[in-house]
C-alpha cells in the first residue's frame, strides 16, 4: 500500500473547502486536522469534513501531520510557512508563496537545512487543457515559440468578495493574485523568464464594495490595479501580459502563443479545462483533438456551466514526490521563480526600467494521462 502523508490545514476560509472536498480524490493524502485564528471557523470545517479542530500551535505539534497547507491571507504566507518548516513539517501554500524574493530564499534556507519540501499553488497548469497545449508544443505543433500575448482583466473583486480589502493592498493586486496562474502556465509551456519590463497604474485611489455584507463601504487602493508587462524568456520568446482590475469588458483571449510554424490558443489558466485551439501556416484555427486526460473531465457545476476542478493535484503530486523521491511539479524553485517574475514586474513599473531576474528554474515534467491517473485513488 502506498504511504499516505497526514495533512493539516491552516486557514479555514472559503478556499479551504476546495482542499477538504478534493483531497479524497488523490493518493498520498489524508487530511487529519485543521486550525484557524478564528476557532469557530476551524470547528465548523472540522465538523463538516470529519477532521480534528486544533489551535495553530497544536497543529504544528501534531505528530500525525506530515505536511501543512497554508491557506492564510497573502501577507501571512511567509510567517506561517516559516513556522511550519521550523516545526519540522513540509509546506504547501496557496499562491503567492511569499511577497518578496528574500522571504522565499529564507524559506528555501530553512527547508534545505531541515530536509523538507515546499510547494505552492497554482496547480491549474496540470489540467487536461494545459497539458494538451504542452504536449502539442513539445511535439513541435507550432514550431519554436517566438512570442505571445496574455490577458486577465475584469472590473475587480469588490463586486463579489465579502471582504475584498486585501486585494487592493500591497501583496494583492492583479499580478500577485491572478498573475501566478498565467506565469506558472507560461513556465510550463515555455520555460523560465530572463527579464521583464512593465508599466503600472491604478484607475482610482478608492473602491466601493458592492457585495454583501459590506455594501457601500469605501476601501483604499494601495497597489497598482493595471499592469502591462513584457516577459523575455530564456528561450528567446517574448510574451506580453496585461493584468487589470480596471476593465469592464474586452475581447482579448486569455493566452495565445505564436511559433515559427503556427499559433496556439490556450484557455484560462485559472481553470483546469477548456478548449485548446491551434493553427498551422495555413492560418486555419481549429480545436485540437481532445484526449482523455483525467484532469480535464468535468466534475463540478458552476454558473458558467460544467467545469473540471482538480485543485489539490499539486499537493498530491508533491506528496507523491516526497514518497517516491522525485521532483514535485509545483516545486519551490518554480514558484520562487514565479515570485521573482511578479515582484520584478511591479519593480519595473515603479522604476521604469527592465529588470533582470536573479532566479531560474526548469520546466516541470509534463503530466500525461498515465502520470495523472497515477495521482488518483
Amino acid at each position: 500500500m502506498t504511504k499516505e502523508l497526514g495533512v493539516g490545514i491552516i486557514g479555514c476560509g472559503n478556499i479551504s473547502t476546495t482542499y477538504f472536498s478534493l483531497a479524497p480524490l488523490f493518493k498520498g493524502l489524508k487530511v487529519v486536522a485543521c486550525a484557524d485564528i478564528n476557532v469557530q471557523a476551524a470547528q465548523a470545517r472540522a465538523e463538516e469534513y470529519g477532521v480534528k479542530a486544533q489551535t495553530i500551535d497544536e497543529l504544528l505539534a501534531n505528530d500525525e501531520v506530515d505536511v501543512i497547507v497554508n491557506l492564510t491571507i497573502p501577507d501571512a504566507h511567509f510567517p506561517v510557512s516559516k513556522a511550519i518548516l521550523e516545526a519540522g513539517k513540509h509546506v504547501y501554500s496557496e499562491k503567492p508563496l511569499v511577497l518578496t524574493l528574500e522571504q522565499g530564499e529564507e524559506l528555501r534556507r530553512i527547508a534545505k537545512e531541515k530536509n523538507l519540501s515546499v510547494g505552492c499553488a497554482p496547480d491549474t497548469f496540470l489540467g487536461g487543457a494545459h497539458q494538451l497545449a504542452r504536449k502539442y508544443i513539445d511535439e513541435g505543433g507550432i514550431g519554436r515559440v517566438t512570442s505571445g500575448a496574455c490577458y486577465v482583466m475584469s472590473p475587480g473583486m469588490e463586486m463579489w468578495h465579502p471582504n475584498p480589502d486585501f486585494f487592493f493592498l500591497p501583496g494583492g493586486g492583479p499580478i500577485l493574485d491572478l498573475g501566478p496562474y498565467y506565469i506558472a502556465n507560461l513556465i510550463n509551456l515555455i520555460g523560465p523568464v530572463k527579464r521583464v519590463g512593465a508599466m503600472t497604474s491604478m484607475a482610482s485611489e478608492t473602491r466601493t464594495i458592492t457585495s454583501q455584507p459590506r455594501h457601500g463601504e469605501i476601501i483604499p487602493v494601495k497597489t497598482p490595479t493595471t499592469i502591462q508587462a513584457i516577459l523575455e524568456f530564456v528561450s528567446g520568446a517574448t510574451v506580453t501580459l496585461t493584468a487589470s482590475w480596471d476593465v469592464w469588458s474586452h475581447r482579448h483571449a486569455n493566452m495565445e502563443l505564436y511559433g515559427t510554424e503556427g499559433s496556439i490558443y490556450v484557455p484560462d489558466p485559472n481553470f483546469f479545462g477548456g478548449v485548446v485551439e491551434a493553427s498551422g501556416t495555413d492560418k486555419d484555427i481549429k480545436p485540437l483533438d481532445g484526449w482523455e486526460h483525467p484532469f480535464g473531465i468535468f466534475n463540478q457545476e458552476s454558473p458558467q456551466g460544467p467545469r473540471a476542478n482538480y485543485r489539490t493535484a499539486g499537493l498530491a503530486d508533491m506528496a507523491m514526490a516526497i514518497i517516491e523521491g522525485r521532483d514535485a511539479r509545483c516545486s519551490l524553485d518554480r514558484t520562487l521563480h514565479g515570485v521573482d517574475v511578479m515582484t520584478s514586474i511591479l519593480k519595473s513599473g515603479e522604476e521604469g526600467r527592465f529588470i533582470e531576474l536573479t532566479t531560474t528554474c526548469t520546466q516541470p515534467a509534463a503530466l500525461g494521462i498515465e502520470e495523472a491517473q497515477a495521482l488518483l485513488k
